[in-house]
């Protein structure tokens, strides 16, 4: 019966571990209230951002040229998009 125990614990604290431990940045930032910080690129500045389920969409604007990008910061980083408004 103490093995039982000692097992169910085991493997509870297991799964909490393994279930922080799989979140990315932007599902900590998101949903558990982390920090996640953002590198723009060189003469870009933040226009707006917003959340699309976890993945953030960020509206920047080239300072020298004027144009207007909006680009996905996905959760996983495999599939970002990037859309530029001229």
């Amino acid at each position: 019966m103490i093995k039982l125990i000692k097992l169910i614990i085991l493997a509870g604290v297991a799964f909490l571990v393994l279930s922080l431990f799989s979140c990315t940045a932007n599902e900590r930032a998101r949903n558990f209230g982390g920090k996640e910080t953002v590198e723009l690129p060189k003469d870009r500045v933040l226009v707006n951002c917003t959340w699309k389920q976890d993945d953030l969409w960020l509206l920047t604007k080239d300072t020298t040229t004027g144009k207007m990008y909006f680009n996905e910061k996905s959760s996983w980083g495999m599939m970002e998009g990037e859309i530029n408004f001229k």
